[in-house]
């Protein structure tokens, strides 16, 4: 069975989708779950999940102990689920072509250093594009500039508000993220 570790800041649901989605299949399970947020609900997921986890701050999170820590749990990825900062050089040395990220948008637009959440579909919707939708992407040592992997597309409408919008990018995230990894791992 695989071993995936989720690096994540926020409520958990791409978390969660991919919990549930892979104790249905039985084919990966979340080992580790790390946040940079001690109140994240990300958090409340992996103690009902009984899922280790580990919080970090700008200091631990640029220290080896994290990388042995990491280790310890053999990953054959390092998903990035709504994880806010840019991850360490030494991580992504560390593991090439095994960390992954999803982004609220249809790179190489709307992506880099501030572009997450409502920031992104504000940006979407200002400059009245008509489609938005997710990228699955490698992560490097650049903001949202790795290989993109998948993106999915959804329309955006004049009507549109930044929570509709997002509701719709949650969608195809909670689908596609869960699958992608799936195809990843099958494919290793």
């Amino acid at each position: 069975m695989h071993s995936l570790i989720i690096f994540a800041s926020g409520k958990g649901s791409n978390a969660a989708a991919i919990i549930d989605y892979f104790k249905k299949t039985g084919e990966a399970r979340v080992s580790l779950i790390v946040s940079n947020k001690a109140d994240a609900g990300v958090l409340d997921i992996a103690k009902r999940e009984e899922i280790p986890f580990l919080i970090v701050d700008r200091q631990t999170i640029n220290q080896t102990l994290i990388l042995e820590q990491m280790a310890s749990y053999e990953p054959s990825l390092i998903i990035l689920a709504g994880f806010l900062w840019k991850v360490p050089d030494q991580i992504i040395k560390a593991y090439p072509d095994q960390i992954i990220n999803i982004h609220p948008a249809l790179l190489p637009n709307y992506g880099g250093k501030g572009m997450y959440g409502h920031h992104v579909h504000n940006a979407v919707l200002s400059a009245k594009d008509t489609e938005s939708g997710i990228s699955i992407h490698y992560v490097n040592e650049v903001y949202d500039s790795g290989n993109i992997i998948v993106q999915a597309r959804c329309p955006v409408h004049e009507t549109d508000t930044p929570d509709m919008l997002a509701a719709k990018v949650h969608k195809l995230e909670h689908y596609f993220f869960p699958r992608t990894i799936e195809y990843l791992l099958q494919n290793k």
